[in-house]
């Protein structure tokens, strides 16, 4: 399909800066392909879902990984930046560089508060991403991450905004838990201890999946035509226990109710080669268009995504590409908050 069907005008004062408080205050907007849109909000999920019914949530942790200092070669200094988006071992990470234009390979490079953390250039690419090698690995170099970076914020907010204390909070899920991600995967961000202590009152399960999220997740779609699109990967793991959890619950009738993008796409990299639910662990970089036919998710809780986007290539393929469109439109007739910190969508599979 051309990319260009993908498009679509949004108001600039859609774009959400902060979430509502509290979280499961947002709106969200539910599409059943084939019948009229419901307007609803966050707290309708305890109507909306349903005893035996299993939520997929990614408990991935938001690394501040904003990560600003200085390049030293020789007696010249310059500041940089880099926002750190891929581990690629105990000490190196890959990371896209402002001004890139600045570094060279084996650039020496003092980062965070007082040049604390140390690091060198060790490999460059065209479109400003570069490999740093740290001094520091494995758990001390993430708690130095900790300690100096910045939350990473999405570049249609951070262009608006600087990130300050309170995005520690509000750009991280209640549940998040495993370090890595360097964004959120912020279908996750309505959800409250309160709300999901209530969804468990009426027996839907929460089970948790890993996937840490890159930065390449805002990356624009440059080619003209979704075949010649490359996705970016991203590390995930499903243990086996599960997802021996998931297809039991579907066996019993449940439906599969991914929270996020993140969720299904991990979900279906493990389904896709068998077309049944197997444990996974590595990189995916499964890109999911209209034609796709999913195997593990039947219902996908999700926010409203950025024109063009490899996501709304993938919501177009799980409720219909017509559904969509028309969903959108509705959305922002309706005053819907777009982004990552904005309003939420419950989308049912088109069969």
């Amino acid at each position: 399909m051309r990319v260009d069907d993908f498009d679509f005008e949004l108001p600039q004062d859609l774009i959400a800066l902060r979430p509502v408080e509290p979280r499961d205050s947002a709106k969200m907007l539910v599409v059943r392909p084939g019948e009229a849109l419901e307007d609803a909000a966050v707290t309708d999920l305890t109507r909306l879902l349903r005893a035996g019914d299993v939520l997929v949530v990614n408990d991935t942790r938001v690394l501040p990984a904003e990560l600003r200092g200085v390049r030293i070669r020789g007696e010249n200094r310059a500041s940089v930046s880099f926002n750190l988006h891929k581990r690629i071992d105990a000490n190196t990470w890959r990371a896209f560089a402002r001004p890139a234009k600045r570094l060279h390979l084996l650039d020496a490079l003092e980062l965070g508060d007082h040049g604390v953390m140390h690091a060198r250039v060790t490999g460059k690419g065209d479109t400003g991403e570069v490999t740093l090698e740290f001094e520091l690995s494995g758990a001390e170099l993430d708690e130095a991450i900790k300690a100096n970076g910045a939350m990473p914020l999405p570049p249609y907010i951070g262009a608006r905004r600087k990130a300050n204390d309170r995005d520690l909070v509000d750009y991280q899920t209640v549940y998040a838990a495993r370090d890595g991600a360097v964004a959120a995967p912020t279908a996750g961000l309505h959800f409250t201890e309160r709300l999901l202590q209530k969804l468990a009152d009426m027996d839907v399960t929460v089970e948790r999946v890993t996937l840490h999220v890159g930065a390449g997740t805002f990356l624009p779609v440059k080619v003209e035509d979704t075949d010649d699109h490359v996705m970016h990967a991203e590390w995930g793991e499903i243990p086996a226990a599960v997802a021996e959890r998931i297809l039991a619950a579907r066996a019993r009738g449940g439906r599969v109710v991914a929270v996020g993008t993140t969720s299904l796409r991990l979900l279906e990299s493990a389904a896709r080669a068998t077309g049944t639910l197997k444990p996974f662990m590595g990189d995916t970089d499964i890109f999911i268009t209209p034609g796709y036919r999913f195997n593990a998710v039947d219902v996908l809780m999700t926010n409203f995504h950025l024109p063009r986007s490899t996501l709304m290539m993938l919501v177009s393929a799980f409720a219909g590409y017509d559904t969509m469109k028309a969903a959108y439109a509705h959305a922002i007739q309706n005053g819907y908050r777009f982004y990552s910190y904005g309003d939420s969508s419950l989308l049912f599979r088109a069969e």
